[in-house]
């Protein structure tokens, strides 16, 4: 894989996986509805900067163990593999059903605790971390030194977060119609589960 096929596949699925409906969605759009678009887009910066503070712990971690071990990257490669096929199962078979889970407490306090509640609901996450080791490293190419490479990935990730997740502030209200959708919720969950259970097995199946 090249360093181009790596970058287009990645920011493709990222992509997908940024539009879904999900905690952080919920929570900027949330603040979109009740407290306005500049808070909202305080909620999303805080969002992506705990998904980006993931990141580079990931990439720092990640990097060293691809360069000093190969078979404590080969545990974590298994290890992210059967974490996305399980939670690409998940969501495959047991899509949500409604916009409950879109529901979500607003933040008290001033414009800092907008930024601190995004930060602190990713920050304080382990299954974001827990995602960063599955997914990154199956975009690597073998060509490259991973740990770079994996903080170009983490930023490209944040990138495009960052501009859906602003874009959910600027039209919250319209698009929290949209997303609430049961038929639209399912369709999502289904595609992400697929896009999952393909790069699960892509990642179990890799040698380098």
């Amino acid at each position: 894989m090249t360093i181009s096929q790596s970058l287009l596949s990645f920011a493709l699925t990222a992509f997908v996986m940024a539009i879904t409906p999900g905690l952080d969605t919920a929570l900027v759009l949330r603040t979109a509805t009740t407290a306005g678009r500049e808070k909202a887009v305080l909620a999303a910066l805080g969002v992506v900067c705990g998904c980006l503070a993931w990141g580079v712990a990931v990439a720092t971690g990640l990097g060293a163990l691809l360069a000093a071990s190969r078979p404590a990257f080969d545990a974590i490669r298994i290890t992210g593999a059967a974490y996305l096929l399980w939670a690409g199962g998940r969501m495959l078979l047991f899509p949500r059903r409604d916009g409950s889970q879109l529901a979500g407490a607003v933040p008290d306090g001033g414009r800092h605790g907008y930024f601190l509640r995004g930060m602190l609901q990713n920050l304080l996450n382990p299954k974001v971390g827990v995602f960063y080791i599955s997914f990154l490293p199956q975009f690597v190419p073998g060509n490259v030194q991973a740990g770079p490479y994996l903080f170009l990935l983490s930023g490209l990730q944040a990138a495009l977060s960052c501009g859906w997740l602003v874009l959910v502030a600027f039209t919250g209200h319209s698009l929290g119609r949209l997303l609430r959708r049961a038929s639209i919720m399912r369709a999502m969950d289904r595609l992400t589960g697929c896009v999952f259970i393909g790069f699960g097995l892509r990642l179990g199946l890799s040698r380098g």
